[in-house]
């Protein structure tokens, strides 16, 4: 009997620690992004778990200004936020809420559509706009207010007036269709998809994510060569700010897209380590097949507020 009681006490002591075992909770890094990121980042998370049993990433994807309105108004615990845009990291973030910002990749506007859109086998790279502007064709972006989509949208359209030399010509395009402006990529996919629109301004990457066609718009308007920076500084658009009633000033620039850990986040440490991965070979190969390429080296405005686990990437060739 004693023999019995025993073995009954040990067998509870092991159950009792595999029950231990099993409830340790990994740790979560939180992370904003883009909605334009949400492709790559489900793939960096579904790797980096696989190698790192231990932690759970959790992603919430919005405009890229929302997810700083996440952090300013709504106080959310975030560890990374990861932007389409520096300039939102840059002017709303840092200092109050990071030091620094890391810019990562790049990408370029295009106009996207599929195979039942209206006059698909005619739209070009020259007629784009007229194709547009027919009364059978609905087309769709993103809100300039919430995602810096919607911005370089309106950004690609004024620049397209000065490149086709088609005075008023932006105006008349965001005057139309103004019912199916929306927050984000995601949003404008959906339409795309369920045939309620016939085109939308995306990014490349986000058409290329989703297997649909696009036009390839000139280097001058797309926003994707650093080459015509000054020409894209020539346009410019005031949107909502950190708190829903600021404004701030944008100027058009070539598209760049910046990481940042947060002062307060719940698992710093964590959050270094994976941006680590994100830079890394591994990393930029994801981004690399989802039609998003690298800024390397990469680039910040205070190298020396980068933590020292990522000054190396800030020098690779």
């Amino acid at each position: 009997m004693r023999t019995v009681i025993r073995l009954l006490v040990i067998a509870a002591i092991i159950v009792a620690g595999c029950k231990n075992r099993g409830s340790v909770k990994p740790k979560e890094i939180i992370i904003f992004h883009a909605g334009s990121l949400s492709v790559p980042f489900k793939q960096l998370a579904d790797e980096y778990e696989k190698k790192n049993p231990g932690i759970k990433i959790l992603r919430e994807a919005a405009g890229s200004l929302v997810c700083a309105r996440k952090i300013t108004e709504l106080k959310k615990p975030c560890d990374i936020i990861a932007s389409a845009d520096y300039f939102v990291i840059n002017e709303l973030l840092i200092p109050e809420y990071t030091n620094w910002s890391i810019r990562f990749a790049t990408n370029e506007m295009v106009l996207s559509f599929t195979d039942k859109s209206r006059h698909a086998d005619e739209i070009n790279s020259d007629n784009w706009y007229e194709i547009i502007f027919l009364k059978d064709v609905v087309y769709s972006r993103a809100d300039p207010d919430a995602d810096p989509g919607g911005y370089r949208t309106v950004f690609t359209l004024k620049l397209a007036e000065k490149y086709y030399g088609q005075e008023g010509l932006a105006d008349r395009l965001m005057a139309k269709d103004i019912n199916y402006i929306r927050p984000k990529e995601v949003d404008l996919i959906a339409l795309l998809e369920s045939n309620a629109v016939d085109y939308v301004f995306i990014y490349k990457s986000v058409a290329i994510q989703h297997d649909l066609k696009y036009v390839k718009l000139p280097p001058e308007i797309n926003l994707s060569d650093p080459k015509y920076n000054e020409l894209y500084n020539t346009v410019s658009l005031e949107v909502t700010g950190s708190s829903a009633d600021s404004r701030i000033y944008i100027k058009g620039e070539y598209i760049n897209y910046s990481l940042a850990v947060l002062k307060d986040a719940p698992h710093s440490a964590e959050a270094i380590e994976f941006i680590s991965f994100l830079l890394g070979n591994e990393g930029m190969d994801i981004f690399r097949k989802n039609g998003q390429d690298p800024i390397i080296p990469f680039s910040t405005e205070r190298p020396d507020l980068i933590p020292e686990e990522l000054q190396k990437y800030l020098t690779l060739k």
